[in-house]
């Protein structure tokens, strides 16, 4: 039996996570979860939609997607016996890809990739990747992990394409209130995370009255909205500490913490390591304070 992965512990314990593959039958996550790595999925059949970044992503089979998950995100809808295969990309790992800068970005502020097309071959060497993964023999899963690297930057490069849009499912779970409401709140975080914001603010930009939209959001999301704003804060810090030279604390700021010692204290808090420490990963040994 295949070894099991949670990249959610994994990576709130180091920050750096690891390469993984893996495959199992997907379903309905009861709340939103974020690890640090940029993930990897192909659904074998059927459909799924995550929740992500204020917009419900619709996944269809033998496409391939990329997402960067330290931004929250929930599978909500699930067809029957749908086999997905996961592979997780540590973040480190994807910024030293050679690959365009501004998509790059895109990705690490919340844009969902998607193949631009249906394509065979990424089922076959999926299913490949599962089971020289499963084997355990060191080489074989070090050419996994080059393989897809590779296949990552030509997904970059495929992405300029115009994406298709894939068609909304007539599901009660994904077309009720409370999920229009998550997706508004969400929507409005990702939009004002830098600014001042509370509960009542996000509730009346909304139009939502502030117990029903807290409500929603933990009903569909299982967090409450200021920890979704924290979460998307550190993700969105950890994109700036990694591939831009901004100071430390101007980060704090640009990211809405409103001080050094509160950006501190939730950065460690959920990563386990500061902000400093972090950037020191991507080949800034002395970092700027």
């Amino acid at each position: 039996m295949a070894e099991k992965f949670d990249p959610e512990r994994e990576t709130l314990a180091t920050s750096q996570g690891r390469f993984w593959v893996e495959r199992h039958i997907a379903s309905t996550m009861a709340s939103a979860h974020w690890h640090n790595h940029v993930e990897l999925n192909l659904l074998a059949e059927g459909r799924m939609t995550y929740l992500f970044n204020g917009k419900q992503e619709y996944v269809e089979a033998n496409r391939l997607i990329l997402f960067w998950a330290a931004i929250p995100h929930q599978t909500i809808e699930v067809s029957a016996n749908a086999s997905l295969i996961c592979i997780y990309l540590p973040l480190a790992d994807f910024l030293g890809l050679s690959v365009d800068r501004d998509i790059r970005r895109a990705v690490m502020q919340g844009k969902f990739l998607n193949s631009p097309r249906v394509d065979i071959s990424d089922a076959i060497a999926a299913k490949r990747w599962v089971e020289d993964w499963d084997g355990g023999d060191p080489g074989r899963r070090e050419l996994v992990a080059d393989e897809v690297r590779l296949r990552v930057r030509r997904m970059i490069l495929d992405s300029k394409a115009e994406r298709k849009s894939l068609p909304v499912l007539s599901n009660a779970a994904s077309s009720g209130s409370a999920v229009r409401h998550a997706e508004a709140l969400t929507d409005l975080i990702n939009e004002h995370f830098a600014e001042p914001l509370s509960m009542p603010r996000l509730a009346g930009l909304a139009g939502i009255h502030p117990t029903t939209a807290n409500k929603a959001f933990r009903d569909v999301l299982g967090i409450s909205v200021n920890e979704y704003l924290t979460r998307y804060r550190i993700a969105r810090a950890m994109q700036l500490l990694a591939d831009t030279d901004i100071s430390i604390l101007n980060i704090a700021y640009d990211c809405g913490f409103g001080s050094s010692s509160r950006f501190y204290e939730a950065f460690k808090n959920r990563t386990g390591q500061t902000p400093l420490a972090f950037r020191r990963m991507f080949g800034d040994p002395g970092g700027v304070e």
